[in-house]
């Protein structure tokens, strides 16, 4: 399945986490620990039991709490971290679904919600690079799972892979919710036939397709985010299918005016995950031509970062790159 958002790392192969066994000892002793002090608490048997708090499935952390909140849950289910700001469109779009399914999958994982502008110290910890970003805890050990706003069921796959995994290689089965809080009860939106059309296209690699079914919902509705980064991305996979990358990266470093190259290497920049480089090269492209081959070098420049979103630093340091050089 190709991806939507060209910025997502993709799913990790969580089965080759390092130090997997390690990490399990640790998840194991952390909760015959948890088991002896509910033992220990435990004299009030069903009246004490009857008081306990309410899980929360979705939370939101603090640098302060992060250790308490996500490393210590972390032994006895997955936590799910949300990497998160008020000012990011796509992160309204990836949080509530994120919160919808941490309901629904009822306790197989909890998820912890972080501002990055509140919690720069985890922002930089992390690596994270642009948002909405999402990682895992698993038994101590931190997982990068994708970046950017993702189609539900792409993000369920990584869930399920996740979950799976917790289970079979770390013994982490979750939590019961058993008689805590209840889901709410959130409308499901159906998906945009056209759009979901496209979604499939996509998925099944039919790239032309895929490209002119975008097009179709954007004639409808020309202000639809999740058509023109669809729109974006299968246009971008669309001009890099066939590229000998060899020869491409050969024919730009030795023809450095040959605006097309340019344009050719910094798209297989950009679809092999070096966005810097692919806007860099733009830039510099700008920078040095006149006339049309500005021009070109120039929209193909703002068509990367629809791919990207406009949202994610990297864009915005590229934008302003770009003002510097045509201004």
């Amino acid at each position: 399945m190709q991806p939507r958002n060209m910025s997502m790392s993709g799913v990790v192969d969580l089965a080759a986490v390092k130090a997997a066994g390690e990490a399990k000892q640790k998840a194991e002793e952390a909760r015959a620990r948890a088991a002896r002090q509910q033992g220990g608490a435990g004299g009030a048997g069903a009246e004490g039991a009857a008081g306990a708090a309410p899980v929360s499935l979705v939370i939101d952390v603090e640098e302060a709490d992060f250790e308490q909140e996500v490393l210590q849950r972390s032994a006895e289910v997955p936590v799910v971290i949300d990497f998160w700001a008020e000012w990011c469109g796509p992160c309204k779009q990836l949080g509530p679904l994120l919160e919808r399914l941490a309901h629904e999958y009822a306790g197989r994982f909890l998820l912890a919600k972080i501002d990055v502008d509140r919690n720069q110290a985890l922002f930089q910890q992390f690596g994270v690079q642009g948002i909405p970003a999402v990682f895992a805890v698993v038994a101590g050990q931190a997982l990068p799972l994708f970046q950017g706003a993702a189609p539900e069921q792409q993000v369920r796959e990584v869930l399920d892979q996740l979950v799976q995994v917790s289970e079979q290689r770390f013994g982490i089965t979750g939590i019961s919710v058993e008689g805590g809080e209840q889901a709410p009860a959130a409308p499901v939106v159906p998906e945009d036939p056209a759009l979901a059309a496209a979604h499939s296209a996509l998925d099944a690699g039919d790239l032309g397709g895929a490209v002119q079914a975008y097009r179709n919902v954007l004639a409808g509705d020309p202000a639809n985010t999740e058509a023109k980064l669809g729109l974006a991305q299968a246009e971008l996979l669309q001009r890099v299918q066939g590229l000998d990358a060899a020869r491409v990266r050969k024919e730009a470093a030795e023809a450095p005016a040959d605006v097309r190259a340019q344009l050719r290497a910094a798209d297989l920049d950009l679809a092999g995950g070096h966005v810097e480089d692919a806007f860099g090269r733009l830039v510099e492209t700008v920078r040095r031509t006149a006339g049309d081959d500005r021009e070109a070098a120039r929209v193909r420049l703002l068509e990367l970062f629809e791919v990207v979103g406009h949202e994610d630093p990297r864009v915005v340091a590229a934008r302003g790159a770009l003002a510097r050089v045509l201004f």
